[in-house]
């Protein structure tokens, strides 16, 4: 699913739900049904699109008000009136799917580019104007400050081959099979119009779909491309349909075949998901999938081809290197901008939160702030929820753990994280030292009155800071150390043989503590401890015992 777009933009891009509702400008980038979810119920003018984008979503959803809709073609530059500042917004193709954009908007809150689903190439980016275009090695002269970007296989290393190649490849796969009787191709979603029309054309043979089992892929291809459909049952070249049980039905063709003794028919699948998705296969299995280059058959009988109308990780790369944007999220929220090594060292860069486009993420600054991802804290993952919830609260406050579809920096960790020692027990788990006092205390308090209070050794009972005459205790080792050891004469610290133990009697009194020392622990209201039993005497009542036994 789309994300909702921040809540310092005045319009939603291919989200329709309550929060998007609010936004005074809509934009939809094609007519994909994960793009299109809930513009029945929310839906509300004005919806920017293609007239071709349009024409197919009022085919789905016919019930649908076609007054809704503004027209934006390839190319079209417009300006729209709005009462924080009118934008202007750029359409360019996608290269995704018939009738499907990417949208640049230029406004007061910056230049962002939205990629909607997208598979960029040379000839996509060439479309944008030259100043936000820079060199290797060189940044563009005008810098985008964001895109939202289409992650897909954004984590997948595949070096996926081009549309052109991946047809060729299926050209090259139905030449190899002369036999096959019947040729199935799965070829069924918006955007493979073009191999169909490529196959069609290659062997002069019209294509069946079947009317009844796929009635929206065939109103749209009937829609673009008529001449390429046929109704002969009998014709070699048929539609087969991905979804649901694919293999299952593959198999059972091909079990059929061999059953009537006669060739086994060719089902050819054009798509990526087969090679990004590496659960539960073999290792002869996954060899397969790392050769993009040519069809690959599988255990079930269906020849894969790598083709893709998204953009792979090495493109992803290559684009962001070229167009050098100051910030990227992905639009794909089970796919991350973070595992793209170009956004990666975006936080290692001396940023300057004080301006609009940082504003609009929920924080500022009034200096630069350096932001490291191995050691900064304050880096987070804002998931679709997350963004959801922006129109309500600042991001800063939201701190949901769900699944990130990009990252930002909290405004309340951009100042150095305060140095809060953790608690400490007494003969427990002590981590201060003499300058890191846990609790902070007055010179003048009520004094207590009980001199011979018993403590306990335990992990429960929490240790009191002083200002120079400090005990620090070891778990396992009741160790103290304060300046007080030279009116503690000989009396020094042991290891306790438990946490747990108390010390009902007295060794010493605790009046032979230096007399500003129990002043201290008693402006702490709590009882002063009485002096550990010397070391001698111990060892002394350990050989008394032994003897006795």
């Amino acid at each position: 699913m789309p994300i909702e777009m921040l809540k310092g933009l005045p319009f939603s891009v291919d989200t329709w739900s309550s929060k998007s509702r609010t936004k005074r400008h809509h934009f939809l980038t094609h007519a994909h049904k994960d793009h299109t979810q809930g513009i029945c119920i929310y839906g509300s003018y004005p919806i920017y699109c293609s007239r071709l984008t349009r024409t197919l979503v009022l085919q789905h959803f016919p019930q649908l008000d076609g007054s809704f809709f503004v027209g934006i073609e390839v190319g079209q530059c417009i300006v729209i009136k709005d009462p924080d500042g009118d934008f202007t917004v750029t359409a360019l193709d996608a290269n995704h799917c018939p009738g499907a954009l990417m949208f640049l908007y230029e406004g007061k809150f910056g230049n962002l580019l939205h990629t909607g689903d997208c598979r960029l190439t040379i000839e996509c980016l060439q479309q944008l104007p030259l100043k936000y275009l820079g060199t290797p090695g060189k940044e563009p002269k005008c810098q985008i400050d964001c895109i939202f970007l289409d992650c897909t296989f954004g984590q997948s290393p595949l070096k996926m081959p081009s549309r052109q190649s991946a047809m060729q490849q299926i050209i090259n796969c139905i030449w190899k099979h002369p036999q096959a009787p019947t040729v199935y191709l799965t070829c069924d979603l918006l955007g493979h119009e073009e191999i169909l029309m490529h196959v069609s054309q290659t062997f002069g043979c019209k294509i069946y779909v079947d009317k009844a089992k796929t009635p929206e892929c065939f109103q749209a291809l009937e829609l673009m491309v008529p001449e390429i459909l046929s109704e002969d049952t009998s014709s070699r070249f048929q539609l087969f349909d991905g979804f649901p049980k694919l293999y299952q039905r593959a198999e059972a063709k091909i079990a059929q075949a061999r059953f009537d003794s006669q060739h086994e028919p060719l089902i050819i699948r054009a798509s990526a998901q087969w090679y990004a998705c590496d659960d539960g296969i073999s290792d002869i299995e996954s060899r397969k999938k790392g050769r993009c280059d040519q069809p690959v058959r599988d255990i079930f009988g269906v020849w894969h081809i790598c083709y893709s109308i998204h953009s792979s990780k090495e493109e992803l790369e290559w684009a962001l290197q070229l167009l050098a944007p100051r910030w990227v999220i992905s639009t794909t929220p089970s796919c991350k901008a973070l595992e793209l090594d170009y956004v990666k060292r975006l936080f290692n860069q001396h940023r300057n939160f004080n301006d609009p486009f940082w504003q609009l993420l929920g924080f500022s600054m009034d200096m630069e702030s350096e932001v490291d991802v191995e050691t900064a804290p304050d880096v987070v993952e804002v998931s679709t929820s997350a963004l959801a919830k922006s129109n309500a609260q600042d991001y800063a406050d939201n701190s949901q753990s769900t699944t990130s579809s990009f990252s930002i920096c909290r405004q309340s960790n951009l100042s150095p994280p305060s140095k809060t020692a953790a608690p400490v027990t007494l003969f427990g788990r002590a981590r201060l030292g003499l300058n890191g006092s846990y609790f902070k205390h007055e010179e003048k308090e009520p004094i207590l009155s009980d001199e011979n209070a018993v403590i306990r050794c335990s992990d429960e009972l929490e240790v009191i800071s002083l200002k120079k005459e400090e005990v620090v205790v070891e778990a396992g080792e009741a160790l103290a150390v304060s300046e007080s050891l030279d009116i503690m004469s000989k009396e020094s610290l042991m290891r306790t043989e438990t946490e747990n133990c108390v010390f009902e009697s007295a060794v010493g009194s605790s009046n032979s503590y230096n007399p500003s020392l129990r002043k201290l622990y008693r402006s702490m209201h709590v009882p002063v401890p009485r002096p550990l039993p010397s070391l001698t005497e111990l060892m002394n009542a350990t050989k008394r015992a032994r003897r006795r036994l």
